[in-house]
């Protein structure tokens, strides 16, 4: 029987936490290798296990993957959260691409100079608000059905959730006027491999704060 996965990352979360969140929702236990250093960095360059030299890398089925998307495609068609033909898996590519790009704006923030800051916040709510939950909102009222597509979970409901609750932990009250995605947080929030996720002292990350920050510039100066 092949091991858990081992995740290679820094102890924070980044492009590694949507990883951390698929595995969970599919129920798979994993292991994590945090580096530490830029020593720790370099050993894993010069072993060869980062084809371009970058993390995240997760070692899996006998496989060092680097890449965040193509981990995360991977982990979803393993665990049957990629839809059942090659259009739901386009729609779910498509989701999961426009959830990664508002995450990727929230994923830099905590490493922003200070007086950048405030302006990006501002720039997050507003994309949020009026691009990318509407969308999201839109899409659950168009079918009425309780996951974005083929009314079963997938990767991109697990995306969503995540960037649902980053973005609230930015701004409470976000999820004021989109009753369908609140609903859809806590229907994933409740999945029984979900709420072990969600609860304290399990893996999930807590926002990236200036130790972790300082940290990171370390290792990657």
């Amino acid at each position: 029987m092949a091991g858990k996965p081992i995740l290679h990352y820094f102890d924070g979360r980044a492009r590694m936490e949507s990883i951390r969140w698929l595995l969970a929702a599919a129920g798979v236990e994993f292991e994590e290798k945090f580096m530490k250093t830029r020593e720790d960095l370099e050993k894993l360059r010069k072993d060869g296990s980062l084809m371009f030299q970058q993390v995240p890398m997760v070692e899996i089925d006998g496989m060092k993957l680097v890449q965040t998307r193509a981990i995360l495609n991977y982990i979803a068609a393993k665990y049957n959260l990629y839809g059942k033909d090659i259009k739901e898996r386009a729609l779910i590519d498509m989701y999961s691409e426009g959830v990664a790009d508002l995450n990727e704006m929230i994923l830099y923030y905590p490493f922003l100079p200070p007086g950048d800051k405030d302006g990006r916040l501002a720039q997050i709510k507003e994309k949020a608000r009026n691009r990318y939950f509407p969308a999201f909102e839109k899409v659950l009222k168009s079918h009425g059905q309780d996951y974005l597509v083929g009314n079963r979970l997938s990767k991109a409901d697990v995306h969503l959730t995540e960037l649902l609750y980053h973005t609230e932990e930015l701004d409470s009250t976000i999820l004021a006027n989109f009753p369908l995605l609140k609903a859809l947080r806590t229907r994933v929030s409740n999945l029984p491999t979900m709420k072990k996720f969600l609860q304290p002292g399990s893996q999930r990350k807590p926002f990236d704060d200036e130790k972790c920050v300082e940290s990171v510039k370390k290792i990657f100066s």
